[in-house]
């Protein structure tokens, strides 16, 4: 289920911002994480590790929220929550280069752990304007 995007805060989606990723950590705390992010008119895509903490709390406990904030216009908010949808294997790190280019780090260089790489996809089921 997809939620309908605020047409005033759309922008905050198609933009090369980095969101605060919040999921619950398994033993019960709140987990914050700033990430890249890629809108594609239905879900969140994130690029990720197997092994870090994130990856293992959205297994755990795949409900999250996601805040936007417009650089431009601290007051422009935009809270995404929903849940882990599923993970793609992204080996060769093809996804993660395709967050360079968006985010302006064309070319640059694949990391150490490509070979754990994941792509999450989150569901979006609601959409709050801040």
């Amino acid at each position: 289920m997809t939620a309908q995007v605020p047409a005033e805060l759309a922008d905050l989606l198609r933009r090369p911002i980095v969101g605060v990723l919040g999921t619950v950590a398994p033993h019960g705390a709140p987990d914050l994480s700033p990430m890249r992010f890629k809108w594609d008119g239905a879900h969140l895509r994130m690029s990720h590790t197997i092994p870090r903490r994130k990856f293992t709390s959205l297994q755990a406990n795949p409900n999250y929220s996601f805040l936007i904030t417009d650089p431009d216009a601290p007051s422009r908010c935009l809270e995404t929550r929903g849940w882990l949808v599923t993970v793609l294997g992204d080996e060769k790190g093809e996804f993660y280069q395709e967050l360079n280019e968006l985010y302006g780090d064309a070319g640059g260089e694949l990391p150490d752990d490509v070979y754990d790489r994941v792509v999450l996809i989150l569901d979006v089921t609601r959409f709050l304007v801040k």
